[in-house]
This record gives structure tokens, sequence and C-alpha cells, in this order.
């Protein structure tokens, strides 16, 4: 989950909602300022939201693209139904639609964070041809897996049968955060679709490694982590980026959510492979 640290919205980016061939996205999107060089989507991951990019936006846009971050089907402000259908390929058609509604058929950079980034590399396995490049961030090459120190089977058991505000609160007990924060984050976790958190939760337990897949597209790629990551083994993250080509990037102000926690530096680090695609 990543923890906003302000609520406030860069000048320049709208808050809107965006209506697809598929469904109805929450957007923060932002307009490239001086040349335009491209355009970048950003796929959110588990538990969170549009808000876990805002603070790249502005800076995303100043190197001359256009972004756009989005609740996917059933998170926080993107409806989702319980007949809706949430798998990896169903939500990786959702980012396409999106990105064809907002960029027209411009082939785009993709950035999936943690979860968004299973649902990115499936996007980019099914459609290689919309995809200029692809970036995961705190990502894995497939399930996180259930643990002791991550119970995520009891998430998926509890679902349905525990209201989210008290799953949530179970989360998020003994940390001490800002008042508004902390409203913040309880209101997004409440928000959620149960139906889809459900699915998400389930696909971090057993979501199949397709990194090879991903290779064989040919997709230049980009992989980064904060120093401290507490999600997907370090070494793993490591050998995702071999496989995929390259090495990976490490964030030394960072720990799962560079977005949010050193947007400077994450930008100030993606920025020569973006640039040179």
């Amino acid at each position: 989950m990543s923890v906003p640290k302000t609520l406030e919205i860069p000048a320049g980016v709208e808050v809107t909602r965006v209506t697809t061939s598929r469904t109805e996205h929450a957007v923060h999107r932002i307009a490239a300022r001086g040349e335009r060089r491209g355009a970048v989507l950003l796929v959110p991951g588990w538990t969170g939201s549009k808000e876990d990019f805002t603070p790249v936006l502005p800076l995303l846009a100043d190197l001359g693209f256009d972004v756009v971050a989005f609740d996917q089907r059933g998170q926080y402000e993107s409806p989702g139904g319980p007949e809706d259908d949430y798998s990896l390929e169903a939500l990786a058609a959702d980012a396409l639609a999106l990105a064809e509604a907002c960029f027209g058929a411009e082939r785009f950079h993709l950035l999936g964070h943690s979860f968004g980034g299973l649902v990115a590399q499936t996007l980019t396995i099914e459609h290689p041809e919309h995809v200029r490049t692809l970036s995961l961030l705190c990502s894995g090459p497939g399930a996180l897996g259930d643990s002791p120190t991550r119970p995520l089977q009891r998430i998926v058991t509890a679902i349905g049968k525990v209201p989210l505000l008290q799953i949530h609160e179970l989360r998020e007990r003994g940390i001490k955060r800002p008042a508004q924060i902390t409203a913040f984050l309880a209101k997004r976790f409440t928000s959620n679709a149960p139906a889809s958190l459900k699915a998400m939760t389930q696909h971090l337990i057993d979501a199949p490694d397709r990194v090879d897949e991903v290779a064989a597209t040919g997709v230049p790629c980009w992989v980064a982590r904060g120093e401290t990551d507490d999600a997907w083994p370090h070494d793993a993250q490591a050998d995702m980026a071999r496989r995929l080509g390259t090495e990976i990037v490490v964030l030394p102000s960072a720990a799962h959510s560079p977005a949010v926690e050193a947007p400077e530096e994450l930008v100030d680090d993606w920025r020569d492979f973006l640039l040179a695609h």
C-alpha cells in the first residue's frame, strides 16, 4: 500500500473521469509542457490508486510527456461490480482501452507499480504493438505469495465476511499518521469493490511468472525498486531485470512506493530510459 505524503493536487494536474469502450475510470492526468515527447500510463498496485503517482505527474510533464494515472476497475473511485471480470487479462484490457481513450492510437510508455506490474506485464504480452516501453517499479515476476508476515490468504477469506474497515484497521493498528492521511487511507480501502479487492489479492497469491513472455516481445524494459522495498525479494527483482535484458535500478531514498517517497529521485533515474525511446 502506498501512503501519500500529501493530498494536495499539483498545478496542472486534472482530476477527472474518463469513459472508455470498457468502463469508466477516475484519473489524474496532465499535459506535456514544452516539446511533447510522448505519453505515459501509470498502473497502481494492490489497495492503491491514482494518488500513488500524483507527485511524479508534473515532473514527467516537464520532460514533455502527457501522463495518466488511474484507479483500476473496482479500485477506490473507479466502479466495479460483483460480476465483473477482474482477471489480469481483463484489467490489462481496461488499461489499454484507457490509453486509447486518452492517447489515441499512439504507442505509450507503460509503468506498473507493485501489483500493477503484473497487469502491465500482461498488457505488454497481449498487445506489445501498443507499448513503447515497459517499466516495473517495486514489482515482481509473478505472485508475491502468502506468508506469516503478509497473510494474503486470510484477507481473501475475510473479504465479504468482515467489513472492509475492520480489515483496514487491523492492518493499520499501531501506525501513527497525519489525520488527513489516515482518513484518506481508510476511505480508499473501504471504497474498493470487494470483488475487485478479493481478485487482486488472489492474483498476488497465485499469478504465474510470465517474464520470459515479456522478454520475447522485444519491448524495452526498465526495472527499479526502493532500497528498503519490503515486497518481492530483492534477488527476485534483480533476476527479473536480468531476464528482461537490463539491470535493476535501486533508489536509495525509497522503500516500496518511490513515486510518493522520492518522486524526484525516481524521475531522475527513469528520465534517460524514457527519453531514449
